[in-house]
């Protein structure tokens, strides 16, 4: 296991979880690639891109006032294989609708793929709910 490709990673990993804690969307939705995949088990279809998430990330702001407060990364594991790598970790997010504040606590996997400059790209997400026990 390179420990440069870990670093290297888990830089990206770091810079899109604090663009998404910190509601910077362009940066959040920038570290995906343009045809990133994404599932949720909050959403019943795989979504085929990022513009697809975006999109949907909308219907949230503009149907239920959707937006971020925070988010904390924990358990993070890193595992490099080539010019992929498979990031996992325990995320807590805050967040608020129009029907309040909530704290939601999930599990997470996004894959990062080798760009051609040579940094990290994210190129699919998994979201699954996590029991808090």
């Amino acid at each position: 296991m390179s420990t440069t490709t870990v670093q290297e990673v888990r830089a990206a990993a770091d810079a899109l979880v604090a663009a998404f804690s910190e509601g910077r969307l362009d940066d959040y939705f920038g570290a995906f690639a343009p045809d990133a995949t994404f599932v949720f088990h909050t959403t019943p279809e795989r979504l085929g891109s990022t513009q697809e998430y975006r999109a949907l990330w909308q219907r949230w702001v503009d149907q239920d006032g959707f937006r971020v407060l925070g988010c904390t990364s924990s358990a993070q594991l890193i595992q490099p294989y080539g010019d992929t790598a498979v990031f996992s970790h325990d995320v807590e997010t805050r967040v608020a609708t129009n029907a309040g504040e909530e704290t939601v606590h999930e599990r997470e996997t996004i894959v990062f793929a080798r760009a051609e400059d040579g940094g990290w790209t994210a190129v699919h997400e998994h979201l699954s709910a996590r029991t808090t026990a």
